[in-house]
């Protein structure tokens, strides 16, 4: 007879506690259920590898899954150890133990690390957030009594002696009406229940089968692929994989396999894409791998397993060692996870360096769709990352107009070169066209060509790369001239002088300075800026919500000393200064332009040059 057994009042409300707060969605008593399931089976199989009087045929290990539409019952059935009275009773009914207040504790102030997945079996009552009733039947390995859990989640529960005709666990959910915005009626439906299978637990390694029109149906793949040894997956296999598990219509572009010893232990199966994702740089893309443990779908999209500079990376990892709280859901150690994500962060890094240095056009390819989220993994979080992430950088170099890295920049080096020379600009083409590229190319040094935004950021992250600091061949002075050429600049600006004095009188406000430069081959006049701050991250930064022109470089207009407009600067200042007011205007709007820079007043420069033709035919 069969005797209830009424839950304290304190243990009602941490069941309340476990049913309403605890799982995000109702869904998640199906995977707690069957890995309940898998894990009393797995009990059962270990034992008779330990024990030769524990005698199994492997085939008749498998998970039942029945549905009964009539009656509103859904049927999970297991062949593994079982449960005797007193773990029935223990296990199902730990709820209404009297040392459940510090649980319940713990629970209402939020803390996570809360672990008592599998000690007490916490995840069957998951099953009271879709069923009105439960009953538990289970007859233990090697035993020939059989007793029967049945609680309605409200009120108590009972245990009582039953009938099963052999070992293992058969629960019986009494699915509940459906209410108010509340559908219960999809977990009565045959494909829901194989769709929440092939979700959650699609790799359980024992069979998860229905009964469909008489004929036994296996509903889960069981083996996952990144659990198989290399040799025995085919290139064919890992692309269908992917193309399937992440909805891509192409196939990878590489595959990373992980198999990892140690604590934690772990694998991993993960995919860098062929092509960039339509809303890869959208807040619509959400970076992560799905996480697994035993093969039992936890999450997806878990940020915390990859860093965000290899945001593109899709996969999965599984492992058996992670610490999970009370609903799986959420992890209790991030220690766990970072050092999984290390491990993979690693490992993807090297294969990377491997395809640069291996298959060079394969990593050009690479680069030219996921380079920008590395160079902002660089630029982020202070740099920290530079010294793992600079050898992975490649930029446009004025050496046979192509790709390079840092490293093979400074192998190329001339014996006495100390610095790195790059220009930055909006485009490849308007950076080369530049007066200060020309110069530096006549020189013979090669120029990095930085087009992208965040480029320059990088550039002041880095500072220096194997002890060669970086220049912009566009800021302050590059000193590269000959004593010669220096002599000749130094000469024509003492006799300038007056020249240059009056050109920085007639714009002052527009420009920090004016001066004579020898960076200058063929073009009159140019603008550069000054150590710090360049034109190209001032148009970045406001570009900035709520910065409006508010960076500013320091301009220096730099004039030819070996062009004829400076002789006819000179003639002009001597006629007539007046009119050198006009003309520095129109020199600083023409340097601006060249720069890329917009001009204060386009009308106004268009009147000075009409003006200029005039006075020119006269």
């Amino acid at each position: 007879m069969a005797r209830k057994k009424q839950f304290k009042a304190e243990s009602q409300r941490l069941l309340d506690l476990m049913i309403n707060s605890i799982y995000t969605n109702k869904e998640i008593f199906l995977r707690e259920l069957i890995s309940n399931a898998s894990d009393a089976t797995d009990k059962l199989y270990f034992n008779s590898l330990q024990d030769t009087s524990v005698q199994l045929n492997k085939e008749d290990l498998k998970i039942e899954i029945a549905i009964d539409k009539e009656n509103r019952t859904l049927t999970i059935s297991d062949s593994g150890i079982g449960m005797s009275e007193k773990e029935l009773e223990d296990y199902l009914g730990t709820i209404a133990k009297s040392d459940s207040h510090a649980f319940k504790s713990a629970l209402e102030s939020g803390e996570d690390d809360v672990d008592i997945i599998g000690q007490f079996g916490v995840g069957f009552y998951s099953a009271f957030m879709v069923a009105s009733e439960v009953s538990v039947t289970s007859r233990v390995y090697g035993s020939d009594e059989a007793f029967k859990f049945v609680s309605n989640g409200l009120d108590g529960f009972t245990v009582s002696a039953a009938e099963r005709a052999s070992h293992g666990t058969t629960i019986v959910l009494k699915i509940k009406e459906n209410g108010e915005g509340e559908n219960y009626d999809e977990f009565l439906e045959d494909y829901q229940i194989r769709s929440l299978i092939k979700q959650y637990s699609d790799y359980i390694r024992y069979p998860i089968v229905m009964d469909v029109e008489g004929e036994e149906v296996t509903l889960n793949s069981m083996i996952p692929l990144w659990k198989r040894s290399k040799s025995d997956v085919t290139e064919e296999e890992l692309n269908q994989f992917y193309r399937e598990k992440f909805h891509d219509y192409d196939d990878p572009f590489k595959t990373i396999q992980m198999k990892v010893e140690g604590n934690p232990s772990f694998d991993a199966l993960l995919f860098i894409p062929k092509h960039v994702p339509m809303n890869f740089y959208s807040q619509q893309y959400e970076p992560g791998l799905q996480l697994y443990s035993r093969g039992v779908f936890i999450m997806d999209h878990n940020k915390s397993l990859i860093p965000d500079h290899f945001r593109f990376v899709r996969g999965l990892v599984d492992s058996p060692d992670l610490s999970l709280n009370i609903s799986r859901e959420i992890l209790q150690h991030d220690r766990q996870l970072s050092l999984i994500s290390n491990r993979i962060e690693k490992k993807i890094r090297s294969e990377l360096e491997l395809m640069l240095k291996n298959k060079r056009e394969d990593y050009e390819t690479f680069w030219s769709n996921f380079g920008m989220p590395i160079k902002y993994g660089l630029y982020s979080q202070y740099g920290s990352n530079r010294a793992e992430l600079q050898d992975l950088l490649m930029f446009k170099s004025s050496h046979d107009e192509k790709l390079t890295t840092l490293a093979e920049y400074v192998a190329r080096m001339k014996e006495d070169q100390t610095e790195i020379f790059y220009v930055s600009g909006e485009n490849e083409a308007k950076v080369k066209m530049l007066p200060q590229t020309e110069f530096v190319l006549s020189k013979g040094f090669e120029v990095l060509y930085l087009t992208d935004e965040i480029d320059e950021f990088v550039i002041q992250i880095l500072q220096q790369y194997d002890e060669k600091s970086f220049k912009s061949i566009s800021q302050g002075d590059l000193d590269i001239d000959d004593e010669a050429t220096k002599e000749v600049v130094e000469k024509r600006t003492e006799e300038t002088k007056d020249l240059i004095e009056q050109l920085k009188v007639a714009l002052n406000g527009k420009v920090d300075d004016v001066k004579l430069s020898s960076r200058l081959l063929n073009h009159p006049v140019g603008l550069v800026s000054e150590e710090g701050m360049s034109f190209e991250m001032e148009k970045v930064l406001n570009q900035m919500p709520d910065n409006p022109n508010e960076f500013k470089a320091k301009r220096i207009l730099e004039i030819n000393p070996n062009h004829p407009l400076l002789e006819a600067l000179e003639r002009v200042y001597a006629k007539d200064p007046e009119q050198l007011d006009s003309l520095a205007a129109i020199l600083f709007d023409q340097a601006s332009l060249i720069e890329g820079l917009p001009i204060e007043d386009a009308v106004l420069f268009s009147q000075r040059l009409a003006q200029l033709m005039i006075d020119a035919a006269k």
